[in-house]
């Protein structure tokens, strides 16, 4: 073994990790290659023998199973036009009150979080969907670009979000103590956008007109308008239900949603070969991409951690004497930081083996620890220049929205998710409140 201390250790491993990257190198490569250069440079030919134990210990984890199948039935309601039908009811319910529809999109956007989990999915449907018919009614175009951007990163706090589901098989914590973490969190700010919607539409309301009179609809044609709730509604709660309720494990709970979401698309008529050829390759592209980085992400941690040089971060706590909240807040800015250059997954699977047992260490508790990560990832997601929400409104929307405008009309929605964070920070209980109540 090479006697190389933890500082330059972490300067091999990162650095080569990073050169790879900037080169166009896959991240499940960059760690791959960086972990197998340095294992065989420490430990020499048996140092590659932690791949063979990394595969079989990423694998070996029954949690994994509902990755697949909870991004199935996010991709099946995406593709079944429930989203469509959301929008319609939210247009007859709010459309008549200024930013009524912003107001529903960031409504319509944490419900479709709670079916798919993921932020893509909110932000592409109703980048399509809602933004041409916000513009089209006279709202700002930052401001419509802005509200579908955040609302589509709440994918990643309100239950079931995939992201942590990674985050718990990272950590070994219960995915069920995780949702309910972050449910309240995730209401919080879906909450705290609506309010700044609706101040700024009342301070000046030509930013989110109401509908004209002749769109106005009869209190029937609102009521009746609610029947879109319905099946929706039903599967999240069933499927919320069963994992936070312990009657299913996770996965089992993923199958029912699955089998939940092709049978709502069954009932609406919209059940087809094309959309399950459509869901099922884009399912295992997904998949495979995620096992992978799983894979040589675990792989390159257990090379780190093994040689030691996790303990530079823990000589640097004494070093500075850093308090326990001064070492959460550089974390939570590392996040910020790495967020404006990777993807969730990425900084998922470089920080998490570390950053957790320091966590722990300190006398914090990693659920709380976990919602002020899936927090941070989506302020990342907001952030320019790669923030991925970003470049998913380009994809949609029209030429007359510049990239300009779209970066500037996040930064607001960037300075109330850092809001929402440091109150999580300061107020623990809005996370653990709910995980202490039912488990």
């Amino acid at each position: 073994m090479t006697n190389l201390d933890p500082i330059t250790i972490t300067a091999i491993m990162f650095c080569s990790m990073i050169v790879l990257m900037v080169i166009g190198a896959p991240l499940a490569w960059a760690l791959m290659i960086s972990g197998m250069g340095s294992a065989y440079l420490m430990f020499g030919p048996g140092g590659l023998q932690f791949l063979l134990s990394s595969a079989f210990s990423t694998m070996d984890n029954f949690l994994l199973v509902a990755l697949p199948l909870f991004i199935f039935m996010g991709l099946v309601l995406e593709r079944s036009g429930i989203t469509d039908d959301l929008f319609e009811m939210i247009h007859k319910l709010m459309g008549r009150l200024p930013g009524g529809l912003g107001v529903g999109t960031v409504l319509i956007c944490a419900l479709i979080a709670a079916m798919a989990g993921v932020s893509g999915a909110a932000t592409v449907s109703l980048g399509i969907i809602a933004l041409p018919a916000m513009l089209k009614r006279g709202y700002d175009k930052k401001l419509a670009t802005g509200t579908i951007m955040a609302g589509g990163a709440l994918g990643f706090l309100i239950p079931p979000s995939v992201v942590m589901i990674v985050y718990a098989f990272l950590a070994r914590e219960s995915v069920g103590k995780l949702f309910a973490a972050g449910l309240m969190p995730g209401l919080m700010l879906a909450g705290i956008y609506m309010a700044y919607i609706l101040i700024r539409c009342r301070l000046n309301p030509a930013l989110g007109p109401a509908a004209p009179v002749e769109e106005q609809f009869t209190a029937k044609e609102k009521f009746m308008s609610l029947r879109h709730l319905i099946s929706p509604g039903i599967l999240v709660t069933t499927v919320l239900g069963c994992i936070i309720g312990g009657v299913t494990s996770p996965s089992e709970a993923s199958a029912v949603g699955a089998a939940g979401a092709l049978l709502i698309a069954a009932i609406h008529g919209r059940l087809s070969w094309s959309l399950l050829r459509y869901v099922m390759l884009t399912t295992t592209k997904i998949t495979g991409m995620l096992l992978w980085i799983a894979i040589a992400a675990v792989f390159f941690s257990k090379i780190y951690m093994g040689l030691g040089a996790d303990m530079i971060v823990s000589d640097l706590i004494d070093a500075f004497s850093l308090s326990p909240y001064a070492v959460i807040i550089i974390m939570l800015a590392t996040f910020f930081v790495l967020g404006m250059f990777l993807d969730d997954f990425a900084i998922l699977f470089i920080t998490i083996p570390i950053y957790v047992p320091i966590v722990r260490d300190l006398g914090f508790d990693t659920t709380w620890f976990a919602v002020l990560f899936v927090l941070s990832m989506q302020s990342a997601y907001l952030t320019p220049p790669f923030g991925y929400n970003l470049f998913y409104m380009r994809s949609v929307a029209p030429k007359s929205i510049t990239i300009v405008d779209i970066y500037y009309s996040a930064m607001p929605y960037v300075g109330l998710q850092l809001f929402g964070l440091a109150l999580v920070v300061a107020f623990p209980s809005i996370a653990l409140w709910l995980p202490g109540l039912l488990f």
